[in-house]
């Protein structure tokens, strides 16, 4: 009962603090809006990691309007990195997404050599996180069953964003 009693307690604002709103789920389709919504509102930083970014010559290509905000969040003064997987599997994809990005003054980094980078993590201005099953993939934004979390917590935000950080070093 105390363990119990203590946990709920742990739970609760402190006094005076508005408590943070509970995560959004982001199925399927709502990504994508969400994550381009998220990345338009940034005023510092944003860092990322994709196992895969995939753009398509479409216009309607959400990874093309998703690489066109970073770009855009860039040119208007925030700092923003993207870390990508270097492996076999995802290396022409990650390559073409680099191009285009680097272009618009995105920094772009390939995570370390020796594992496979397979998570899907935003941070946005040391206060939202998104993590979850989405690529950067046509297919993970608008049919694929994919689910994942917008969280707005400072803490996990600043957590996160040490550990993309790691990601993002230049390897030696």
């Amino acid at each position: 009962m105390g363990l119990l009693l203590a946990l709920c307690l742990t739970a609760l604002p402190a006094h005076g603090q508005t408590p943070l709103p509970e995560p959004q789920l982001l199925e399927n389709g709502s990504y994508g809006p969400v994550l381009i919504q998220k990345i338009q509102q940034a005023k510092r930083r944003i860092i990322c990691v994709f196992f895969l970014f995939k753009i398509a010559d479409s216009p309607r290509s959400l990874p093309r309007a998703v690489a066109s905000e970073l770009i855009a969040a860039q040119r208007r003064g925030v700092d923003v990195t993207v870390v990508l997987d270097a492996t076999r599997q995802t290396q022409a994809d990650n390559r073409n997404a680099t191009r285009l990005l680097a272009q618009g003054g995105v920094r772009v980094v390939f995570a370390p050599a020796g594992s496979t980078t397979h998570a899907k993590a935003v941070a946005i201005d040391e206060r939202y996180v998104i993590v979850g099953s989405h690529n950067l993939t046509q297919s993970a934004l608008t049919r694929n069953n994919e689910l994942s979390l917008l969280i707005d917590s400072p803490t996990l935000a600043a957590r996160m964003q040490r550990y993309l950080q790691r990601l993002s070093q230049p390897r030696r």
